[in-house]
């Protein structure tokens, strides 16, 4: 038996040669948490940091010498082209590519500017793609596989969470479209959906969320501040009180990568199940019931100026 083998979740060696595992998004969070585990498995892996005292931390905690950094930037198109030259230049292919880089804006839309939104999407969907196609050929050459991470609310939308969403549904999408049209190259695509988990992401979507009121007119950002500041502090709650770890994410990305015949999608967590069930079982009409309580009130509308009729046009007045 190769020395590159580990022993899968079904009890048969799974292989770990073909080159290393790319992980974007690497420099905190589930990205470390997953490179160091491939790293532990026995894998070659590649790390891809913003920074360099990122992959430096990320160094001083390789457990086998088998782990390497780079600088990638998804969102730009020089960065991920050098990410695919160091690949070429040091490896023969490419075992995986996980895609785990992204950002999460938390923010009412209507207080989201185009420039959010679009630097949302421009992380978590036009970054991920730029990085498929630049190290594509290098996952032909290996058979290797591609691992999107995306999360429950790439199912359900909930209310200040639309541009987060907005981005997740997009990468499920593209995950689909790519695995069809992959489907005879050798390469095979998943999708990992991560419920709640409590990593520093949250902090930074606390600290999005604040320039989103901050920039908002200030009547606008009057009528969500109180609903809003609640949902933020219960989605923290929530991920704090999480069972769900780092390691059964891991695990996940690690099957992915391995099983003779991947899941499409590998569900991580009770939330992100619940959310899968949700969104096949029930109609629309009683999704939006689910989450009544979580926009302003009535009553708070009412301050900000009369609350049109269903069939009434009037601009609001702003």
């Amino acid at each position: 038996m190769s020395r590159n083998a580990w022993w899968n979740a079904k009890g048969r060696a799974a292989d770990t040669s073909g080159g290393p595992v790319l992980v974007t998004g690497a420099s905190s969070g589930l990205g470390r948490e997953c490179a160091l585990d491939l790293e532990r498995r026995g894998f070659e892996v590649l790390a891809g940091v913003r920074r360099v005292e990122d992959g430096e931390k990320l160094l001083a905690r390789s457990s086998r010498g088998r782990l390497e950094y780079a600088i990638i930037d998804v969102t730009d198109e020089e960065s991920v082209e050098a990410s695919a030259e160091f690949v070429r230049s040091r490896h023969p292919g490419l075992r995986g590519l996980v895609n785990n880089a992204g950002i999460a804006v938390s923010a009412p839309l209507e207080t989201v500017d185009s420039a959010t939104l679009r630097r949302q999407l421009e992380t978590n969907v036009v970054g991920q793609l730029a990085m498929v196609r630049a190290h594509l050929p290098h996952l032909r050459r290996s058979r290797g596989r591609i691992v999107n991470i995306t999360s429950g609310l790439g199912r359900v939308a909930i209310p200040y969470l639309g541009a987060y969403a907005a981005a997740q549904f997009a990468k499920e999408a593209l995950s689909d479209a790519l695995r069809r049209e992959l489907a005879t190259s050798g390469v095979g695509v998943s999708v990992v959906q991560p419920g709640a988990i409590m990593t520093p992401i949250w902090g930074k979507i606390s600290a999005l969320a604040d320039d989103a009121l901050s920039s908002a007119p200030p009547a606008v950002a009057a009528v969500y501040r109180a609903s809003f500041t609640a949902f933020l502090k219960a989605n923290a709650g929530a991920a704090a009180e999480s069972t769900t770890t780092p390691q059964q994410f891991a695990d996940a990305v690690a099957r992915a990568l391995t099983d003779s015949v991947p899941r499409t999608r590998y569900r991580v967590g009770p939330d992100a199940r619940t959310a899968d069930l949700l969104s096949r079982i029930l109609p629309d009409r009683l999704l939006d019931r689910r989450f009544a309580a979580v926009p302003p009130t009535r009553e708070e509308w009412e301050k900000a100026g009369p609350v049109p009729r269903p069939d009434d046009r009037t601009p609001w007045p702003y």
